[in-house]
């Protein structure tokens, strides 16, 4: 990871390393989000942060959300997700659905399916 990233952190394919942080929305370069407790970790031997690339984990959320809404990177706050709704027309840069209903304003973190 090009940084230290926190888990719920949503990343993407690139940077210096393999992974980092975006500030374009819905980057269809996502790769998946940092994880808190990985079921399974691949190259556990490597060096580097855990990515949930399938399975439920917490996520960086900004903005209103609906249970079941589509999930793509928020663009304007590198490493946070917002939902698009059921909007489809985004397809490669949808990483996940989330599992809660939160209308709050602001930043807070969700759990979440990643697809």
């Amino acid at each position: 990871a090009d940084g230290d990233y926190e888990p719920g952190t949503v990343v993407v394919f690139g940077g210096n390393e393999e992974i980092t942080v975006t500030n374009i929305f819905a980057d269809p370069a996502v790769a998946g989000v940092i994880s808190t407790d990985p079921a399974y970790l691949m190259n556990d031997s490597s060096p580097g942060l855990a990515v949930a690339l399938r399975g439920k984990v917490p996520v960086k959320m900004l903005g209103p959300v609906k249970k079941g809404d589509l999930l793509v990177a928020a663009g304007a706050n590198p490493g946070w997700a917002t939902s698009i709704g059921k909007d489809q027309s985004r397809p490669m840069a949808v990483f996940g659905k989330a599992l809660e209903t939160n209308l709050d304003e602001g930043q807070k973190v969700i759990e979440a399916v990643i697809l």
